[in-house]
């Protein structure tokens, strides 16, 4: 978010207490956070709740990251063991003729990297 002003400050202030609710355990709160997180396109509440283990947050943040081509956060994901993320990363790179990525996923194995690599330099 990089716009100031009471909008900002308003949204700001609504995950502020989402976040002390979800830490506080109130049911749903988490859920709320991320949804609001998504709807506002906070990447860093949506990988910190991501990291802290929760799917829809790293639902949301593979649909945010796909949608702005974020390369480095579907690669940390990716990394980290998400599936998901791995085909939403071999896909950004297809259509970005990121050949360099697909050959690092290719080298750790993953087959659908290596045929996307395969389509891309027959061409």
């Amino acid at each position: 978010m990089t716009e100031h002003g009471p909008n900002t400050q308003s949204a700001q202030s609504a995950l502020s207490s989402l976040r002390d609710r979800a830490a506080q355990g109130v049911p749903g709160a988490v859920e709320e956070l991320t949804g609001l997180a998504a709807e506002l396109g906070d990447m860093n509440e949506l990988r910190r709740l991501a990291d802290a283990g929760h799917a829809d947050a790293t639902d949301e943040l593979i649909q945010l990251a796909s949608e702005r081509g974020d390369l480095a956060e579907l690669r940390r994901l990716a990394d980290g063991g998400n599936a998901t993320a791995t085909d939403q990363l071999i896909e950004l790179a297809t259509e970005l003729d990121d050949l360099a990525e697909l050959r690092r996923l290719a080298d750790r194995g993953n087959v659908t990297a290596a045929e996307q690599l395969a389509e891309l330099t027959a061409e």
